[in-house]
């Protein structure tokens, strides 16, 4: 008998005095819940309950909070008898006093805030911060000491936990799954991550489905299954299904925990048989438990001849009118006092049999380092960005594909960062041109494999799954236990998890205010195969709207770089993958595009973040133009470009100075982002008061919104996507959308006080290439020579 099925052994079988600290631990926790959602003030009961110590308004979530109280009671007795590093990841939507009350009594709460100490006066600020102004929210947040997972959303909590396991062999990440929770897209996709968890190198997961058959108002989908139909489901997607059902105790402590140290004994099977080298390479059959309790478990069983244990009533409140009603009150006491608070916190601090059942140090869940993965984090080992550039001899003269320089820097950050660096994208990474990275690393797959698969294994790195929240979510979980990475989506798509975006950049917002977080890589997110390009895909491949998501973010996490060309997108790329605590938003198409900037000048701009292209424009130098065209993103570029260069040559009296933008934060004014230009800055380029023609990638509105109190932001004359367009080659796209060369050489002879000689020929020749694009297009099913093979005279 190995020492592994001692432990197991051991663990299945506690004695009465392990379930009686259990036990113990578990009343606590379901004491310090109930008492945060409704004390202010007599926290222990040391005298009668009175309405004055009740809070004006009863906010939080009682019925989910003992099963999930329960199931960590049972964990840390399951650490301290293996030692077994472990997180645990609240996925109810607002299980935060059962996880706060555990944060306590392991002792890390007032390790992490002091002011919550561990006596009467402690517990009072413990019960009177939640969900209070200025105290802490009613879900398992940023400001909750071993999470990192937000549970103010629901769906992501089975995506962050395998994504924190990828390479991280020793630590076993527990999910609670609730079966509201279970109703959602995101969860029910999430199920798949067994299928590219690999037990050489990754941890595990033990989902667990808390099934208590309530979400607020009615009862849920898996709750009211046959246990048989839930057992067939989870055993489809892969998984080993172990039950556990009750409420009566001691019973329920005694089969929980045989059905923990069963699911626990498995997963070291499993991890010893593969890295042991004993593995035959099939798929791993990983434990799963569902765990049936009822909903609000060991509070009122009836209130007022209606039942409210074990349904739905018992989802928040169950008891909301206590400071009028005198009745309520008394059950309210009567339900706390079953808990024996007297027992439980002798002289205002937790018992010793409760501090018993609390594991040492970093074992402690709500203490464990990976949980707080920036003091985890290693740098990434970056080769210089220079090595991977592209040669530009004159601007706008050659094409190239973007994006391919990108998957050959990433190539070698797979090979010098072997444990800590994942690329996460939806079955397109090839058609992102970054299959470069397939020279180091395969897929990671665990399910089985045919000679006809290309780089798939076992053994794979790169993670390619077609679920926008599964990539998203991965690389959510590695970055927030210290790891880096990047998801590469087409951009539209960026759209399917943008709320996942706004999550992340919430917690970035909030965890930038406690000292105690940490700074994590950043969360990087690369947009390709844009709205510009939609040679055979149709208008659901258009829609750059994940750009105005990010800039709505705060601006002490938020980036959007738009770089024009392959050269300014390795200089941003290595800037992303330095970077800590930001959502770095990169926008760039993966077809051939126009080069325009050498390594060295390209280094130069972006560390600007904007500047005058004065080989585009004539202005040469001078303090006004007649007209200042701006761009921002590769095609608004190359058809900038081609607008100044058309304008040098119809008009060349008329002075053009071209601005190009790469970080879309410059344009904002200083006090409203920490990237924006100041207004000697932003003077320089825009000037103050001559009108400005702005090429822009996505929504016109956006820059717009970036300008705002920038002086006489009225003469910001934006062309940006506009919804139009399906089907169709890349210069239609930008005529439909009013952004083409041809009509930019309107928009700037239509807002300048100027009237060049020969400006009106220039708008007929504009006319007539318009309607000559019209008829070739449909003619031929391709774009005019005059514009596919446009390139800049190096003369000019």
């Amino acid at each position: 008998m190995t020492e592994t099925t001692l432990d197991v052994t051991a663990l299945a079988n506690p004695t009465d005095e392990e379930v009686a600290t259990v036990d113990a631990w578990w009343r606590a926790n379901n004491y310090l819940t109930v008492a945060q959602i409704y004390l202010k003030s007599n926290v222990l009961l040391q005298n009668p309950l009175s309405p004055d110590d009740i809070k004006p308004r009863l906010l939080g979530h009682w019925g989910t909070s003992p099963g999930q109280s329960f199931v960590y009671a049972h964990m840390n007795r399951l650490i301290r008898h293996t030692g077994q590093s472990a997180i645990y990841l609240s996925g109810p939507g607002h299980g935060g006093p059962a996880v706060v009350a555990a944060d306590y009594l392991e002792g890390t709460y007032s390790e992490v805030y002091p002011e919550v100490s561990l006596d009467t006066a402690g517990l009072t600020r413990l019960c009177r911060q939640f969900s209070t102004p200025g105290g802490i929210p009613s879900h398992v947040s940023v400001t909750t000491p071993g999470s990192i997972h937000e549970g103010g959303e629901l769906g992501y909590v089975l995506v962050h936990a395998f994504g924190a396991v990828f390479d991280n062999p020793d630590l076993l990440a527990v999910a609670v799954v609730g079966d509201g929770e279970a109703e959602t897209g995101p969860l029910e996709g999430s199920w798949k991550g067994i299928s590219f968890l690999n037990p050489e190198r990754d941890g595990a997961v033990l989902p667990i489905l808390h099934l208590n058959d309530g979400k607020i108002a009615s009862p849920t989908v898996l709750g009211r299954k046959p246990p048989q139909e839930v057992r067939e489901l989870f055993t489809g997607h892969g998984y080993d299904v172990l039950e556990v059902e009750g409420s009566d105790l001691p019973g329920m402590h005694q089969r929980f925990a045989a059905v923990l140290a069963e699911a626990y004994g498995k997963i070291r099977a499993i991890q010893q048989s593969a890295r042991d080298g004993d593995w035959d390479g099939e798929m791993p059959r990983w434990p799963m438990i569902v765990m049936r309790t009822p909903k609000g478990w060991t509070g009122p069983h009836e209130i007022d001849g209606v039942t409210i244990e074990g349904t739905w009533r018992a989802h928040q409140v169950p008891l909301s009118g206590v400071r009028q009603n005198p009745e309520h009150l008394a059950i309210l006491e009567a339900w706390m006092r079953s808990y024996g608070p007297d027992t439980l916190f002798p002289g205002g601090r937790p018992s010793p049999e409760i501090d018993a059942n609390n594991p040492v140090g970093d074992l402690r869940m709500s203490a464990n380092p990976v949980a707080n993965g920036g003091l985890l984090t290693k740098d990434l080992a970056l080769r210089p960005y220079t090595d991977y550039a592209v040669e530009v001899l004159h601007p706008a003269a050659e094409r190239f594909e973007n994006t391919r320089v990108l998957g050959a820097m990433m190539a070698d950050i797979y090979r010098d960062n072997p444990h800590n660096f994942r690329l996460y994208c939806p079955d397109e990474t090839n058609s992102n041109r970054l299959g470069a990275v397939f020279e180091v690393s395969d897929r990671a797959f665990m399910e089985r494999v045919t000679p006809d698969d290309v780089k798939l294994s076992r053994n794979g790195r790169v993670m390619e799954v077609l679920s926008e929240h599964n990539c998203q979510g991965w690389l959510e979980g590695y970055n927030l236990t210290g790891r880096h990475g990047l998801f590469a989506t087409y951009e539209s798509f960026g759209m399917v998890s943008a709320s996942m975006t706004v999550q992340h950049a919430k917690w970035l917002e909030e965890a930038g205010h406690l000292p105690w977080r940490a700074k994590i890589p950043s969360l990087n997110i690369l947009l390709t195969s844009t709205t510009w390009r939609n040679d055979h895909n149709g208008f659901s491949h258009q829609g750059p709207g994940l750009i105005n998501v990010v800039l709505n973010m705060r601006g002490t996490v938020s980036r959007v770089y738009l770089p024009p060309d392959a050269n300014c997108l390795l200089s941003v790329a290595d800037h992303c993958f330095r970077s800590r605590s930001y959502v770095n938003l990169i926008a760039i198409d993966k077809q051939p595009h126009l080069q325009y900037l050498s390594i060295e000048d390209a280094a130069e701009h972006c560390e600007k973040g904007a500047g005058v292209w004065e080989w585009a424009g004539n202005d040469h130098g001078s303090e006004k133009p007649d007209i200042v065209l701006a761009c921002a993103g590769d095609v608004p570029t190359a058809e900038m470009v081609a607008a100044a260069q058309l304008l040098k040559e119809w008009v060349p009296d008329l002075s053009t100075r071209v601005v190009n933008v790469v970080d879309l934060m410059t344009l904002p004014r200083q006090k409203d982002h920490p990237h924006g230009m100041s207004e000697a800055e932003f003077s320089a380029l825009f000037t103050d008061d001559i009108d400005v023609v702005f090429a822009f990638h996505g929504y016109h509105g956006a820059i717009h919104k970036l300008v705002h109190g920038r002086p006489d932001a009225d003469r910001f004359h934006v062309r940006g996507f506009i919804e139009e367009g399906t089907t169709t080659t890349p210069f239609d796209m930008t005529v439909l959308n009013g952004m083409s060369r041809y009509q930019l050489v309107e928009d700037a002879l239509n807002n300048t006080d100027v009237t060049p000689a020969n400006a009106q020929e220039l708008r007929e020749h504009c006319r007539q290439m318009l309607e000559k694009h019209h008829r070739y297009v449909r003619e031929h099913l391709e774009d005019m020579p005059e514009v596919k093979d446009w390139v800049l005279n190096p003369a000019t």
